[in-house]
């Protein structure tokens, strides 16, 4: 029986939207996700992709999918892909088409010129440093450009031939005329457009100005009908310009900037200049290493949709900065994979077990549970006289509470027999190569009346079992906050060296042949796991941890 769907917690934003429609002031709601393509998305992006379309869904509304596409030289087709494929697997549809900033360029290069017109903007040719000193700081204000009082005409004469290329990077802009003695800084004859030069993904060659993200973002809401634009809370500063655009401006519609509080997660680097360095020194394998903030990287870790969206809606949304430690995500997968992964076993290094009473040549096939609670079926482990256990199940000299296998002692096989360490088999260095061991037939799936046995260790049968590659996976940093080391120490100093160790040689049960991309499972007293999505192959299974068992940071 299906449980019946909780209501989700309210917060402010919810509040919002709710009084809105209840007053009559919106007939229904539209919201945006506005990603710039100059990166992949990351776990902050998560939470506002869960908000925004959450929110559309959740009050019968629309949410768009719109590129901020106004800076070509960092934009690429890969990142648009890999954005658009993110929110589709995190379980959200858009509204219509995807749209592009730049499906608006016409409109708001023709509202550049109307506020030319109406002397409201200005081309200035200012450097970028003596921009700088004009603009003054937090303390002091800015004194005006000697560009400011520029006619209108010849303003128009400057920015058509900006716009018709005769100028090169950098050499002109397009400033919006405000106040150079504004307390918020944003005021201060904000820059409208530049001169770039590049080929545009979506537009080719068409431009060679471009709008500046200020400029674009109020009118792309206003053009889309966008009624609750959520920003994070460093746009904040930024929403008197927003309105300032929109009530300059012919707009056809007034969309109202609200300003949430992004997630900042510790052991984890979200800006994506921070990660496109760790992609092109190569400190990881691209952007979707499992040991990345990206959406991708989670992905491929083995991380569900449905646990990333139980996280964003566990950390709620609130307007005051904090810090979510790296244990509540972790939780979130671990309760989604142990109600819903199967169980599966495979021995990380192995130590080869002869059962020396085993007939030779019998194959006993048993029954053993994909779940422990849910009935989704069993899955046939072939069971014979050679078979694999970890090594680390078997000690000689053991310490104390150990409740494995040791000379003599007697442990049961999971799902299977009860075996006895009879002689360790040594090579020339005095390493154990090999354990000859002997089981009790009257066990199998049971201990007879009064025998106890307290440990039970996971296994594979020696010939049907399958070779892999196992990667354990674990936090790229080594401290919480990466950014702040030691004196002197950057993010890069704070990788942890033991973020990624790979084993090779594990032996996986034969069921885990079967595995696909989509498929998670939990590898009995190791962790929870999933195929590579990259690198895995038919002759060549790579198995990755998503997580491990329980939670091992700070015991």
């Amino acid at each position: 029986m299906n449980k019946p769907e909780a209501t989700p917690p309210s917060h402010f934003l919810r509040q919002i939207v709710q009084s809105d429609l209840s007053s009559g002031k919106h007939d229904s709601i539209v919201t945006r996700f506005p990603p710039e393509p100059n990166g992949y998305l990351h776990i902050g992006h998560a939470k506002s992709i869960c908000l925004n379309f959450g929110l559309a869904k959740e009050f019968a509304g629309a949410c768009h999918l719109r590129f901020d596409d106004t800076n070509p030289a960092k934009e690429e087709q890969e990142y648009i892909d890999a954005i658009k494929q993110d929110v589709e697997w995190l379980g959200f549809e858009w509204a219509g088409n995807v749209r592009y900033a730049s499906d608006y360029f016409d409109q708001l290069h023709a509202w550049a010129i109307e506020l030319i017109k109406a002397g409201k903007a200005y081309v200035c040719e200012l450097s970028p440093e003596q921009a700088r000193e004009y603009r003054g700081s937090l303390t002091e204000p800015g004194k005006n450009s000697p560009f400011r009082d520029r006619s209108v005409e010849e303003n128009l004469d400057q920015f058509a031939r900006m716009t018709a290329g005769e100028f090169a990077d950098g050499a002109k802009v397009l400033r919006a005329k405000i106040d150079m003695a504004a307390p918020n800084m944003n005021l201060r004859d904000p820059i409208l457009y530049r001169i770039r030069h590049a080929h545009h993904h979506q537009t080719g060659n068409k431009w060679c100005v471009y709008p500046s993200y200020d400029f674009t973002h109020g009118q792309s809401d206003a053009i889309e009908g966008v009624t609750h634009s959520i920003c994070t809370l460093e746009f904040e500063d930024h929403r008197p310009l927003y309105e300032w655009c929109l009530n300059n401006l012919p707009v056809p519609a007034t969309p109202r900037q609200y300003e949430f509080a992004r997630l900042n997660l510790n052991y984890t680097v979200t800006s994506k200049r921070k990660l496109k360095q760790l992609v092109d020194e190569k400190h990881v394998d691209g952007w979707d290493d499992p040991r990345m903030s990206t959406i991708s990287a989670f992905r491929r870790r083995g991380y569900t949709p449905a646990s990333i969206r139980e996280f964003c809606e566990r950390i709620g949304v609130t307007r005051s900065d904090g810090v979510v430690d790296m244990g509540v995500l972790e939780f979130c997968i671990r309760d989604d994979l142990d109600a819903h992964a199967p169980r599966a076993m495979c021995v990380l290094k192995p130590l080869k077990v002869t059962i020396t009473n085993y007939p030779e040549g019998q194959i006993e096939l048993l029954n053993l549970p994909r779940h422990p609670k849910e009935d989704i079926g069993v899955r046939e482990l072939p069971f014979e006289r050679e078979i694999y256990i970890d090594q680390d199940d078997y000690m000689v000299d053991p310490p104390k509470g150990y409740k494995r296998l040791v000379a003599g002692g007697e442990v049961r096989l999971r799902g299977s027999y009860v075996i006895r360490a009879d002689e360790a088999v040594t090579d020339a260095e005095g390493n154990i190569v090999e354990l000859l061991c002997s089981y009790d037939p009257d066990t199998l799936g049971k201990n007879p009346e009064g025998r106890k046995v307290k440990g039970v260790i996971h296994w594979v049968p020696a010939a049907a079992s399958i070779e892999c590659e196992v990667r354990l996976y674990d936090r790229l940093f080594k401290t919480p906050n990466p950014d702040k080391g030691e004196e002197g120490a950057g993010f890069l100093d704070n990788i942890n060296p033991e973020s990624l160790i790979v084993l090779k040689g594990c032996r996986a049960e034969p069921s885990l042949a079967a595995a696909t991309v989509d498929d998670r499972f939990q590898f009995e007293r190791e962790g929870y796991f999933c195929l590579d999505s990259k690198d895995a192959t038919a002759e060549r299974p790579v198995f990755n941890r998503t997580v491990t068992l329980r939670d091992s940071w700070g015991n």
